[in-house]
């Protein structure tokens, strides 16, 4: 419709003639040609119809000014930014292995991360100084991080103490040591920062105050994510498409609650904003969304209960860029009105609603992010932002408009910038004789028969979480222990020659095999993504 408005009325623009002086001329030469009268009124028509379609193009050009979000004009007060003097969400502190290192990345910086001999946490580029080898690949020996390629060892902020090939009495060269970063422990999130570990500022470290809220308990997971994080965040902050998107997921999403939103923007800063939302038909704010640089999302929700006490629930997302298209996700639900019988559910059974839920949106949010790297244009020429559902994306996009250029890569709402390099696809080879080699989740290159795949619920979620990755051990376990008695009962029960006997035999194995189904069942909801339906 807007297209054709725009024709509509440069088409009457760009006339050669205007309307008016055409119509004179038509008067003048009245008389004058038989068939002037008929061209007067053949004009005329004309003449009604243009008024009439310019008055339509009008309408439609008000009735989607109440619609879409109205578009600003040139950018003129960027803001000073940089990426690399921010904290940065790395891992859930009860999920960092023990006895092995751990490769992460902020945006394309790669990152080995690990637990030295005295507990403490310790950061390091992931590059050998060496021959450039990835640390992460390495082991721990002795609390310190080893390469596996010759043995070299470091410690503490990256010292190398160690190499075997150095001759007796030699001195370690003072160029073999790796750049560490500084990181600390924050409510349970490891934060790395980026920059010099000097310039260390803990008044830009995120704190959340309902953390501290009596009562409040929370339930929390890592994803690891094939889309880029504007894409991710963008999804967190969307409301609009969790009745349509998740329909039956849980009780509270049905996709017969799809409807408008209202939305209030109460905070812009260089940092982030924040706002208000809720249904467009109910005049409460009820919801309170706050984004704030560089990877934290928040939707807070203040409540009455029936004795009148005030409760507060969160869902808190810390969602770090993990090299181009890749994202890696924190995930924190919480609530001060705790139900006592999740108590009583083991998390990695909560984790799989969580695995569902991403896996819905997984085909959107990829598709997405090819568009926008194949397109090579800002998002502002792509979507069509509605007022009633889109304000907290325009928003954000608008906000990396702001402070964009200091970033690696972004996609803004008007402006953009690209990788200066290619994404570069790392394979390893598979095979179980390395299996052993290290421990979860550094086992997702060389331990499995698959490499890593972040669309795959095993390597996006499972080798990210002790306990869901101890249920699938648990339940692997138990499908060879459960197949071996059900075999061996039903063996018995043939070669029993009394009846009672026969009979106990026949009941093991049948409860052998249903146990064995259950097992069997349960490895692949843990391990098996979510397929829609119509998609099976």
């Amino acid at each position: 419709m807007a297209s054709h408005s725009w024709m509509t009325r440069a088409h009457m623009v760009d006339s050669p003639v205007p309307i008016r002086k055409l119509f004179d001329v038509n008067q003048n030469k009245r008389g004058t040609h038989p068939r002037s009268s008929v061209n007067c009124h053949q004009f005329n028509a004309k003449c009604r119809i243009r008024a009439e379609a310019m008055s339509t193009a009008r309408t439609r050009e008000s009735e989607d000014g109440e619609i879409l979000i109205k578009e600003e004009g040139p950018i003129h007060n960027r803001s000073e930014y940089n990426w690399e003097t921010e904290w940065y969400p790395l891992y859930l502190a009860a999920e960092v292995p023990k006895d092995a290192p751990l490769g992460l990345t902020v945006f394309d910086k790669q990152l080995v991360l690990y637990e030295d001999g005295n507990g403490i946490l310790q950061c390091y580029e992931d590059r050998c100084p060496h021959r450039a080898a990835k640390l992460s690949e390495g082991q721990l020996t002795d609390g310190r991080l080893e390469c596996l390629y010759h043995g070299w060892q470091f410690e503490g902020d990256g010292k190398c103490v160690k190499i075997p090939q150095l001759p007796s009495g030699a001195k370690i060269p003072t160029a073999a040591c790796v750049k560490s970063y500084e990181v600390t422990i924050s409510q349970g999130v490891v934060w790395v920062w980026m920059a010099d570990r000097s310039t260390a500022d803990p008044k830009k470290l995120p704190w959340f105050d309902h953390y501290s809220k009596p009562g409040f308990r929370d339930f929390s997971a890592v994803h690891e994510l094939p889309y880029d994080h504007s894409i991710l965040l963008e999804n967190l902050m969307d409301p609009a498409h969790i009745p349509i998107s998740h329909d039956g997921t849980d009780p509270s999403s049905k996709r017969e609650n799809a409807q408008p939103l209202a939305f209030e923007v109460t905070e812009r800063t260089p940092r982030g904003f924040a706002g208000r939302w809720g249904e467009a038909s109910n005049a409460t704010f009820a919801n309170t969304l706050r984004f704030e640089a560089p990877c934290v999302l928040r939707n807070d929700k203040e409540s009455v209960d029936k004795d009148g006490n005030q409760q507060y629930s969160s869902a808190l997302f810390l969602c770090r860029p993990s090299g181009q298209g890749k994202s890696m996700l924190i995930v924190r639900f919480g609530s001060t009105q705790f139900n006592s019988r999740l108590g009583l559910i083991p998390n990695w059974v909560i984790h799989q609603t969580s695995n569902t839920v991403f896996e819905q949106d997984m085909g959107f949010l990829s598709s997405q992010n090819e568009i926008l790297l194949r397109k090579k244009v800002p998002t502002k020429d792509l979507y069509l932002n509605l007022r009633s559902c889109d304000t907290w994306v325009t928003e954000y996009r608008r906000w990396l408009d702001k402070v964009g250029h200091g970033m690696p890569y972004y996609f803004g709402h008007q402006t953009f910038c690209l990788p200066q390099s290619s994404a570069l696809l790392e394979e390893a080879p598979a095979g179980l004789v390395t299996s052993k080699a290290s421990s979860v989740p550094t086992k997702g290159v060389l331990g499995t028969l698959h490499a890593p795949d972040p669309t795959n619920r095993y390597f996006r979620h499972v080798i990210h979480c002790k306990e869901c990755r101890t249920a699938l051990k648990n339940f692997q376990a138990g499908k060879k222990i459960l197949l071996a008695s059900g075999c061996f009962s039903a063996g018995l029960a043939l070669l029993s020659t009394q009846r009672q006997w026969r009979v106990l035999f026949l009941v093991c194995a049948f409860l052998s095999s249903a146990g064995f189904y259950v097992c069997s069942n349960s490895v692949n909801w843990i391990t098996t993504n979510f397929v829609r339906s119509h998609r099976r």
